[in-house]
C-alpha cells in the first residue's frame, strides 16, 4: 500500500519514472509554494517594512513647532523634543509629555521648515515664469 500511495503523493502519478523526470516533477510541485511566498512578500511584507521605515524617519525628524496628532487623537504643537519623548502643547496652559512612538502623524511642519519649502516653491515659480516668457 505504501509503495503505491507515496509516489502518488509526490506527484509521480503512481508510475515509476526515471530520475531526471522525477526531479523535475518534484521541483514543479514546489513552484506553487514559491509563488505564494513571492506574493506574500510583495503584497504584505515589503509594503509593511516600507511604511515602518517612513514612520521611523518621521519620528526622527520631529522638531519644535511641528503640529502633530497622537495615536490617541490629541492634536497639539511640539514644545520640546527629548531623546525618547516629546512635550506637546495641547492648549494655552496644558503641556503633555508623550513617547515619540505615540505620534501618529505630523499635520504641518514648523515655520523653519515651511520657510525652506516656500523658498523652493518661489524659486520654481520664478523659473517657470522665465521659461514661459522665453
Amino acid at each position: 500500500m505504501n509503495t503505491f500511495v507515496l509516489p502518488l503523493l509526490m506527484g509521480m502519478g503512481g508510475a515509476q519514472s526515471s530520475g531526471a523526470e522525477g526531479g523535475v516533477g518534484g521541483l514543479m510541485s514546489f513552484l506553487p509554494f514559491v509563488l505564494i511566498i513571492g506574493i506574500f512578500y510583495f503584497l504584505l511584507i515589503r509594503p509593511q517594512s516600507k511604511k515602518r521605515k517612513e514612520t521611523e524617519q518621521m519620528l526622527r525628524a520631529l522638531k519644535k513647532g511641528d503640529k502633530v496628532v497622537t495615536i490617541g487623537g490629541l492634536n497639539g504643537i511640539i514644545q520640546s523634543v527629548k531623546e525618547t519623548t516629546v512635550i506637546i502643547k495641547a492648549d494655552d496652559n496644558v503641556k503633555l509629555e508623550f513617547l515619540r512612538s505615540a505620534i501618529s502623524s505630523v499635520v504641518t511642519v514648523s515655520k523653519e521648515k515651511e520657510g525652506k519649502i516656500e523658498d523652493k516653491s518661489e524659486e520654481n515659480a520664478e523659473e517657470e515664469k522665465s521659461e514661459a516668457g522665453e
